[in-house]
């Protein structure tokens, strides 16, 4: 595939100052330009990976991006309790780390500004596209912003609300949803939270109607494909066992991604591997790899403390065969010994594998009693093969979710995995209450409508 250069093209940003939004800066096109004709609104579908990837670097009140890197910090560290050892030096994410978040916390209100930006774009898009007069590109962009908004209220509902509980009305507050694009100050309304229940039905919307609109492949786009897996992990995270598994079968079976020849492979690429069934793109001329920032010892392109995150003697516990390559995909620094996932300073940063949809595939199948595509046990052996670890014979649950450890470190799924699973970090239980964000003061300073998560008042 060939590397697409993103631009942002034109901003719009809720952003919760005394009216709740920046209008952004003067040389950027107005919203009537934009909406003129359709070669500019696909121009602002392509500044919104740009948005969600690595922010807007023309402005000073998003100065963090979600996916190039912070929300993965956040997560990580968030869930450490004793693999990981944080050598930086913002306290942002020593917050995390340290579960004894502020309520001006940087990093937790970029999460919530980046999100919203991403979601008042796409609106802006999906409320125009009758001037898209190609059907198919219409359907299209219609799929692709439902693709990023839908990401965006899953991640949110995530990180702001308390655990989706399978079974439960799940009425806990999360994130307000918002499907009006805002242009002008003047229309900026305040509204309230939404559940987690209802958060997450908007997400699946989304999500089930890119899966419909889009195109079978669409370069380093989100495809249909994309947006099925993306369904698996949300699915996944409800234990709806059964969705899940039919969703990682469906992208298994019929995108035509393959697992990566080796474990190496699927990381520290400049264009996207076999493996990547979504990416994001990153050049040396365009975006930011904060994954690289925090996770990389200095001489690859990490922070001073070389590097911020280093890993812990306790983390290769969970390595049970030496021949593994997992267990040695790691190397040494003067701050500790650094993962080499995210070695690469201009690589793209694998966002869906593969490898995803095979664990989720033999875990739904295990738990479901169920031999979708593959029995559970050829599976987890298959990839393990690739990583050349030994076969396991009498597979267990918990096989399958130490080998989702050893496969998925590293990559965000930490403490979502923690609160599915219903475990705990350190002390605290899943459910605490400071192991979601809380609402960013600026947010709830702005908005009288915006109750404070428990614990942060």
């Amino acid at each position: 595939m060939k590397k697409i250069l993103y631009t942002v093209f034109v901003v719009f940003a809720i952003s919760s100052c005394e009216d709740n939004l920046e209008l952004l800066p003067e040389q950027s096109l107005s919203p009537e330009v934009v909406i003129s004709n359709a070669a500019n609104l696909e121009n602002l579908l392509v500044g919104l990976y740009d948005e969600a990837a690595h922010g807007s670097a023309e402005t000073p009140s998003f100065e963090e991006n979600i996916y190039g890197g912070i929300l993965n910090l956040s997560v990580e560290l968030w869930a450490n309790s004793g693999e990981l050892l944080f050598n930086g030096t913002f306290e942002e994410p020593a917050e995390f780390n340290e579960k004894a978040i502020l309520t001006d916390n940087v990093n937790a209100r970029d999460i919530w500004l980046n999100a919203y930006e991403v979601n008042n774009q796409a609106n802006l898009i999906l409320e125009n596209l009758e001037i898209v007069e190609d059907a198919e590109t219409r359907s299209r962009i219609e799929g692709e912003a439902k693709f990023l908004r839908g990401l965006m209220y899953f991640d949110l509902a995530r990180i702001y609300g308390l655990p989706y509980e399978a079974g439960q009305s799940n009425t806990q507050p999360a994130v307000p949803i918002v499907l009006n694009a805002v242009t002008d100050a003047s229309e900026v309304e305040s509204p309230s939270r939404n559940s987690v229940e209802e958060v997450y039905s908007q997400a699946i919307s989304d999500l089930t109607e890119a899966y419909n609109l889009l195109p079978e492949s669409n370069d380093v786009f989100a495809d249909k494909y994309a947006a099925q897996a993306l369904l698996a992990r949300l699915y996944l995270q409800q234990e709806n066992y059964a969705a899940a598994r039919d969703a990682a079968d469906d992208v298994l079976q019929n995108s035509g991604h393959t697992l990566a020849i080796d474990f190496a492979s699927a990381f520290n690429n400049d264009e996207d591997s076999s493996e990547d069934i979504f990416a994001w793109q990153i050049t040396a001329q365009d975006g930011e790899n904060d994954m690289n920032t925090f996770w990389a010892g200095d001489d690859f392109g990490g922070r001073s403390g070389n590097p911020d995150v280093a890993i812990s003697e306790e983390h290769f516990d969970i390595y049970d065969d030496a021949n593994d390559q997992r267990s040695m995909f790691f190397y040494e620094t003067t701050g500790g010994t650094a993962t080499t996932k995210w070695q690469g300073e201009f690589s793209n940063i694998p966002f869906l594998r593969v490898a995803e949809m095979h664990l989720i595939r033999a875990e739904c199948n295990f738990r479901e009693s169920t031999s979708v595509g593959l029995s559970p046990e050829d599976e987890i052996n298959a990839l393990r093969a690739r990583s050349e670890a030994g076969a396991i014979v009498g597979l267990t649950l918990q096989d399958i979710l130490d080998e989702r450890k050893r496969e998925l470190s590293f990559e965000g799924f930490a403490l979502h995995d923690i609160k599915r699973l219903k475990g705990t970090v350190g002390s605290l239980n899943y459910d605490d209450n400071f192991l979601v964000a809380p609402v960013p003061q600026r947010e709830t300073d702005s908005n009288p409508n915006l109750d404070q998560n428990p614990g942060y008042n």
